[in-house]
């Protein structure tokens, strides 16, 4: 296996990942000597080390590491930067470089189902993931706002990016026309849970979980229940894991394919 380069999505916790079935797929359809696997990680600096040391030549990087990892790297693409998370790193000869294609691969899936300029969007969570899309969602022209479980998140969110931020009873208020889910709540193995109080699904006309496994949740389920457009996480989750597989490899990612490996993966078969 002399000339294998490795790859890896690292995260806390990590056993619910499909990257390894998307990636190695891609890279079993394009014959490339790759392979993608997970790497449960809580001390984020004496992994890097190891990425260092063992020459692991990129990751992906999802919940809690996507903006704790900044300090770590040596380099840091603007887009990144401005959103304060990177979700895949590139391993130039020791050199570990930090992207963002959460933003890119969010407002794709958005796009594909919306118009988004002048839209009220209302965004839950205030994790990486919910950085990323607010910036994109911001420069797409929607008027944005933040609802959180944690204020003080949700707070610095917000000043961040100059938009709203509103509790759970304010945000009823908002009227949003596209509600986002980008925090964890609904993933499997807790697939009962609710992003939101089902309050907040009467006005908006889009609503999409970036959760995707299962790839039906409870959110999208009581949305789709109350007359709502639904938009899964499958496509964001395919949009940015096709950037990070050209970033590290210089070639066109093999979509069809990846998408195929992910929903038979999901549906069991």
């Amino acid at each position: 296996m002399a000339g294998l380069a490795l790859y890896g999505v690292i995260g806390n916790p990590i056993a619910h990942s499909l990257s390894p079935v998307m990636h190695n797929a891609a890279f079993k359809e394009l014959d490339l000597e790759a392979y993608f696997t997970a790497f449960q990680v809580a001390d984020l600096k004496a992994a890097l080390t190891g990425v260092r040391a063992l020459g692991i030549a990129g990751l992906s990087v999802t919940l809690p590491h996507k903006t704790e990892i900044i300090p770590y790297l040596d380099w840091v693409d603007a887009s990144a930067q401005a959103i304060a998370a990177v979700n895949t790193v590139v391993n130039r000869q020791g050199q570990l470089c930090g992207y963002n294609t959460d933003a890119t691969g969010a407002l794709a899936a958005l796009q594909a189902k919306v118009t988004l300029a002048g839209r009220r969007v209302l965004v839950v969570g205030a994790g990486g993931a919910a950085r990323a899309l607010v910036y994109g969602l911001v420069k797409a022209g929607a008027q944005v706002a933040i609802v959180n479980r944690t204020p003080v998140r949700g707070l610095a969110l917000a000043e961040a990016f100059a938009v709203q931020y509103l509790n759970f009873s304010e945000s009823k208020d908002f009227e949003a026309e596209i509600l986002v889910n980008t925090t964890s709540l609904g993933m499997t193995p807790a697939s009962d849970q609710l992003a939101v109080p089902e309050a907040l699904l009467v006005s908006p006309r889009v609503v999409m979980d970036i959760v995707y496994n299962p790839l039906h949740t409870r959110l999208l389920a009581a949305a789709q229940a109350k007359g709502a457009q639904i938009i899964d996480g499958l496509e964001m989750f395919i949009g940015q894991g096709a950037l990070q597989f050209t970033l590290w490899t210089g070639q066109t990612a093999p979509l069809a394919v990846m998408r195929q490996a992910v929903l038979k993966q999901l549906s069991g078969t």
